[in-house]
């Protein structure tokens, strides 16, 4: 497995290994030693998974209480995935990095608590799948306007995305609630 750092603080890009043969492949999504090693050591209690058609948009999320950290993957497909550093005294406050994910290259991103994450779908379906470090707490859950002009996240879509009632009412990173402290 090698980890690297990225643009934004506490972000990172994992590729585990991946072992190829005629058959297919086969390679370990996680491994509570292994990641530890590595410097992750986040205790996820919670794992989710999503299908979404292609043109679908969803994000930018983040839990004001309850800050979850993600350890996400592609599992079928190819999306777009962003991440926004929402803690205040961060060096990266308001930036956000873009990467692509698919099930070819099997990347994984962690995103710690106090980002916001979100996603669009490249391929014609994406299966999407994440481990949590804290529980869905539906009251909590807070989402960053997709296209607010201040971020200036450069999304690779060709047309007008596919996007929930709550993902078109997002709110702009000036008058996001935010983190005062890194989770």
């Amino acid at each position: 497995m090698h980890v690297e750092t990225t643009t934004i603080s506490g972000v990172l890009l994992i590729q585990p290994k991946v072992f190829r043969d005629p058959r297919g492949f086969f390679t370990e999504t996680f491994q509570r030693p292994r990641y530890r090693d590595a410097g992750l050591t986040a205790d996820f209690v919670q794992d989710n998974f999503s299908r979404s058609a292609k043109g679908t948009l969803r994000g930018l999320h983040y839990q004001i209480q309850h800050p979850q950290g993600k350890l996400v993957q592609v599992l079928q497909g190819k999306i777009f995935d962003v991440v926004v550093d929402l803690r205040r005294p961060s060096p990266t406050f308001g930036r956000w990095l873009g990467l692509e994910l698919s099930h070819e290259t099997c990347r994984q991103v962690y995103i710690p608590p106090g980002c916001a994450h979100g996603f669009c779908v490249l391929s014609d379906t994406a299966d999407f799948t994440y481990k949590c470090t804290d529980l869905y707490f539906p009251e909590h859950e807070r989402t960053l306007l997709w296209n607010d002009p201040a971020l200036g996240i450069e999304w690779p879509l060709t047309d007008e995305p596919i996007l929930s009632n709550k993902d078109r009412a997002g709110i702009p990173l000036d008058r996001a609630e935010v983190y005062d402290a890194i989770q």
